[in-house]
């Protein structure tokens, strides 16, 4: 509540001036130790951040009955490869993954349908205890290109990068 002008103001009750501090040396720019601008590390194993992309596990696990395995295939092993390259592809386009980038990365192996032979056993050398090894899942992540997993499902071919796999 505001003080009536006509009331007496002791001196010690005024309000003071204030002068502004000086900046401390700490927060100073200029120093060697502060970046100007976060930069993300690039290069293989550091992944493509995105938002929510866990979420591809369970459109993974939703997936899994439609899968086409063949024998000594892990449904387990299937699930997890390609969460990992659902995730990426949706982080390469800025979004969360859907069932489509699984149904896109499921597409890229042969696992929605009958896959040729040479096609399977490939897949299974890449996928074969890629759900309990992490530089498993970084090199399946890191050797499919950008432009095979970003480009429209049926347009892309697995033959013509197979080399960089290791086929």
């Amino acid at each position: 509540m505001a003080q009536p002008s006509f009331v007496p103001v002791p001196d010690a009750d005024k309000v003071r001036p204030s002068f502004p501090s000086p900046v401390p040396t700490k927060a100073r720019e200029g120093r060697p130790g502060v970046q100007r601008l976060p930069r993300a590390h690039e290069g293989p194993g550091a992944g493509t951040t995105g938002p929510d992309q866990g979420y591809a596990l369970t459109l993974a696990h939703r997936l899994a009955p439609r899968l086409h395995l063949v024998a000594g295939e892990d449904r387990h092993d299937a699930e997890c490869g390609l969460a990992l390259l659902a995730a990426r592809r949706a982080a390469l386009m800025g979004r969360a993954p859907c069932i489509y980038d699984l149904d896109a990365a499921a597409e890229l192996f042969g696992f929605t349908e009958d896959a040729p032979s040479d096609l399977v056993a490939h897949r299974r050398t890449l996928f074969s205890g890629i759900a309990h090894s992490y530089s498993a899942q970084r090199a399946l992540a890191d050797a499919v290109p950008d432009d095979a997993l970003v480009a429209a499902p049926g347009t892309f071919e697995i033959s013509a990068w197979r080399s960089t796999l290791g086929a």
